[in-house]
C-alpha cells in the first residue's frame, strides 16, 4: 500500500514536471520564433501590407472592414496618385524589396511563407521591369476603365461605423484633383506620341456623360440614403437630423466635387482628339511588344512566350470545333435548341442556389455563405461588363456581391452559366474558399487576372453541366463559348 501511494506521489510529480516543461518550452518557443526565419518574415511582410494596404482608401475599406483590428487608425484619404512622370523612387522601394526577399534563407522558411515570397518577388520583379513603360499604362478605358468603375465601387463602400461614413464623403473630395492627375498623364501621353485612338476617346467621353447626365438625379444619391437608412437600422441609430445633414453634406460633394471632376474629365479628353495617331494597336507604338509581354505578365500571370500561347489556343480552337462538329453531325437539331429550349430561370439568387448545391458534387463545400444580386444602373449598363462579382473584406468575408448588367444578357441558360462564373463555384466560391485557410494579408492585395479567371473560365463547363438541360446541349454551349475565348 505504501509503494502504491509513493508511486502515485512520483506519478504526480512526474506530470507536474512535464506540464513545467512543456510551459517552459512553449515560452521559449514563442519568444524565439520572432527571431526564427519565419518570425522575421512574417514581420516583414506584416509592414508590407501595413504600408500597401493605406495607401489607397478604396483598397483599405475593400480589403479590411475593421483597420483598427490591423492597428491602422491613422490614414491619409486618398484614391492613390497616378502622376504626369514617373516616380524613381517607387521603383527603388521595388528593388529594395527584391533584395530584402532575396535575403530570407529560403529553406527555413514554411511551405506557405516560401510561397508568399515567391509570389513577392515574382510580382516585384515584373513590375520594376515596367518602368520603361509607363507612359503605355492605360488607367482610363470605356469598361474597365477608372472612370468606369468608380461609380460602382462608391455604391458599394459598406458603411460598418461611423468612420466609414466621414471616410467616404472625404473620399468624394478627392475625386476631382484624382481626375485632374490622371488628365495630367494623358496630356503627357499625347505629348510623346503615345495618345488613344479618337474612337477610344469617343467611347470614354461617352460613358462620362451618360454618368452625369443629370447631376441632380444621380443614382448615387439614392444609394447613399439606401445605406444610410439601412446602417441607422441594423449597426447604430441615426437621428432624423443628422439623416437629414449627411443627405445634404453629400449632395452638396457630389455637385461640387464628382460631377465637375466628371465634367473637367471630359472637356480634356475632347482637346486631345485627333493626337492619337495608331488606330491599329500597341504592336504599332515603340515598345509597344515588349509592353504586351508585360502585360501578359503583370495582369495575366503567364510567363510564356506569345508563340506558345498563340499555338495552345490554336490547338484548344481546333479541338473545340472538331468535338462541336461531331456532335452537331449527331445532332443537327441541338442548333435550334441553343435559341429555343424549354430552360427558365426563376430568379438570380434561385440559381445561385441550385449552383451552390450542385457544384458540393465536384468542390468541397463551404461554410455557411451569404450572397446578394444587384443590377447595374442604367447609366452604367452600356459600359460595363456582363456581370461582375465583388470581392468581400478579408476580415469579414462578406457582403458576397454580384452585379448583373442586364443589357448585356442573351438568355436564361446564358445567364445561369454567367452566374457560375461569377458565383458558384467561380469567383465568390474561389475568393471563400481561399481565406478559409486565413493566407497571410498580403496575399489579398496582389491579384493575378490569369489566375482568377482562369478559374472561372475553368468551372464554365461544370456551371453549363450544373443546369437542367439536356448533355449534349449543354457541351455545345461550352464549346461554343470555348471556340469563342480562344478566337
Amino acid at each position: 500500500m505504501k509503494n502504491k501511494k509513493s508511486l502515485k506521489i512520483i506519478s504526480i510529480a512526474l506530470g507536474l514536471c512535464l506540464v513545467l516543461a512543456l510551459g517552459i518550452l512553449a515560452g521559449y518557443g514563442s519568444r524565439h520564433w520572432a527571431f526564427s526565419e519565419d518570425g522575421r518574415f512574417t514581420r516583414f511582410a506584416d509592414e508590407l501590407f501595413l504600408g500597401e494596404v493605406a495607401s489607397n482608401t478604396l483598397n483599405l475599406h475593400y480589403t479590411l472592414a475593421h483597420p483598427e483590428e490591423y492597428g491602422i487608425t491613422d490614414y491619409a484619404i486618398s484614391l492613390g496618385a497616378h502622376g504626369a512622370a514617373p516616380d524613381p523612387g517607387q521603383y527603388e522601394k521595388m528593388g529594395d524589396c527584391m533584395d530584402t526577399l532575396q535575403s530570407f534563407d529560403y529553406k527555413k522558411l514554411s511551405s506557405e511563407n516560401q510561397v508568399t515570397l515567391d509570389m513577392l518577388l515574382l510580382y516585384f520583379a515584373t513590375e520594376k521591369s515596367s518602368e520603361r513603360f509607363y507612359y503605355l499604362d492605360g488607367p482610363l478605358g470605356e469598361t474597365l476603365g477608372i472612370q468606369a468603375q468608380l461609380p460602382v465601387l462608391l455604391a458599394e463602400y459598406t458603411f460598418y461605423d461611423r468612420q466609414d461614413i466621414a471616410d467616404y464623403l472625404k473620399l468624394l473630395g478627392t475625386v476631382d484633383t484624382y481626375f485632374k492627375d490622371l488628365l495630367s498623364f494623358e496630356q503627357a501621353k499625347a505629348d510623346r506620341g503615345l495618345s488613344m485612338s479618337d474612337r477610344s476617346l469617343e467611347g470614354i467621353i461617352s460613358q462620362c456623360q451618360e454618368f452625369i447626365a443629370d447631376p441632380q438625379e444621380n443614382f448615387l444619391l439614392n444609394v447613399f440614403q439606401d445605406k444610410l437608412e439601412e446602417f441607422s437600422r441594423e449597426k447604430e441609430k441615426l437621428s432624423s437630423e443628422e439623416m437629414e445633414n449627411l443627405q445634404t453634406a453629400h449632395r452638396q460633394i457630389l455637385l461640387k466635387h464628382v460631377i465637375p471632376a466628371y465634367q473637367t474629365l471630359i472637356q480634356g479628353l475632347k482637346a486631345l482628339k485627333g493626337r492619337g495617331k495608331n488606330e491599329n494597336g500597341l504592336y504599332h507604338y515603340p515598345d509597344g511588344r515588349a509592353y504586351y509581354q508585360y502585360l501578359l505578365r503583370s495582369q495575366v500571370g503567364v510567363y510564356t512566350s506569345v508563340e506558345a500561347i498563340e499555338k495552345q489556343l490554336y490547338d484548344q480552337l481546333m479541338t473545340d470545333y472538331r468535338e462541336l462538329g461531331d456532335l452537331l453531325k449527331k445532332d443537327p437539331s441541338l442548333i435550334a435548341s441553343v435559341y429555343h429550349n424549354d430552360f427558365t430561370l426563376d430568379s438570380p439568387q434561385a440559381a445561385l442556389h441550385t449552383l451552390e448545391k450542385a457544384c458540393t458534387r465536384d468542390f468541397p463545400a463551404l461554410e455557411k455563405t451569404s450572397y446578394q444580386v444587384k443590377y447595374v444602373h442604367p447609366s452604367l449598363a452600356a459600359f460595363l461588363s456582363p456581370a461582375f462579382y465583388l470581392t468581400p473584406p478579408k476580415d469579414t468575408l462578406s457582403p458576397n456581391t454580384i452585379y448583373i448588367n442586364k443589357a448585356s444578357q442573351t438568355s436564361d441558360l446564358e445567364l445561369f452559366a454567367t452566374l457560375s462564373h461569377e458565383g458558384f463555384p467561380g469567383h465568390l466560391y474561389q475568393a471563400l474558399y481561399f481565406q478559409q485557410d486565413d493566407p497571410h494579408p498580403i496575399r489579398s492585395l496582389f491579384g493575378f487576372g490569369g489566375y482568377i479567371e482562369g478559374w472561372a473560365t475553368y468551372i464554365e463547363p461544370f456551371g453549363y453541366q450544373y443546369a437542367p438541360v439536356d448533355a449534349d446541349l449543354s457541351r455545345l454551349l461550352w464549346l461554343n463559348r470555348s471556340v469563342n475565348l480562344c478566337i
